[in-house]
């Protein structure tokens, strides 16, 4: 199995020290990266760094703004490091109005970025599960007027009161990608392992679904690349166990 890592696991490292935080991430055995900001480097740069490596970007989260503001240069960089999917981290769903503009924004830059050959992708929090003031469910309203493809945060999905693997099931053919996470109910995240969401049957149902996973750990306790090397460990026990 291989396994990716959220590079805002390692924030504490990547904007002074992005090309250690990769090397680093490809020592402790990830093979994938999921970018949280490019920290000035050029796409020449990025590019070199991951090659360097050995990694692959399996995706980005990266804004709507870079999209309306520069289009042709966001996807001209994308390109140029590979990446294929363009993850949104989160838009602003607080009323019905800025949902309405957002999913009009994203229905538009689907269309654009599958010309240019790169799928538009959405990452929920717990927030897209809960009303808002006008009454709507974010995610609902996400799923029934957007065809963007989805990245369940398992543990936000939990600590929403939602079940991650029945939720992965609903949504499996819009699912194409997890990040596999733990933490408790109260919003308090921990390293894999630790906390009480159900990692184990999150695990066997994305393998079950062939379905890549990107750990994020978010705590920085006592840093990121401890967080992040607690994580892959346990997925490598996992592995082990359920083999």
């Amino acid at each position: 199995m291989e396994y990716g890592i959220q590079l805002f696991s390692v924030r504490d490292i990547t904007e002074k020290d992005l090309p250690g935080a990769l090397k680093k991430m490809a020592e402790i055995g990830y093979k994938n990266v999921e970018f949280a900001g490019f920290f000035g480097y050029s796409a020449e740069d990025v590019k070199k760094m991951l090659e360097e490596n050995g990694l692959r970007v399996s995706g980005t989260h990266s804004s709507l703004k870079d999209l309306i503001d520069d289009f042709e240069g966001t996807v001209a960089y994308h390109k140029a490091i590979g990446n294929t999917n363009y993850i949104l981290p989160g838009v602003d769903f607080s009323c019905k109005e800025k949902i309405d503009e957002n999913l009009a924004y994203m229905n538009e830059f689907q269309e654009k970025l599958a010309k240019e050959g790169i799928t538009l992708g959405y990452h929920n929090h717990d927030r897209e599960f809960k009303p808002t003031e006008d009454g709507l469910i974010p995610y609902d309203e996400l799923l029934a007027r957007t065809n963007v493809k989805l990245e369940i945060d398992t543990y936000w999905a939990y600590a929403a009161g939602k079940d991650p693997v029945a939720l992965m099931e609903e949504l499996k053919n819009r699912l194409f990608v997890i990040h596999i996470k733990d933490g408790f109910s109260d919003r308090k995240g921990m390293p894999l392992g630790r906390g009480t969401a159900p990692v184990k049957e999150v695990y066997k149902k994305a393998v079950e679904m062939g379905i890549p996973m990107v750990v994020e750990s978010e705590t920085l306790t006592p840093d990121g690349v401890t967080e992040a090397e607690i994580c892959f460990r346990y997925l490598k026990e996992l592995e082990k166990e359920l083999n």
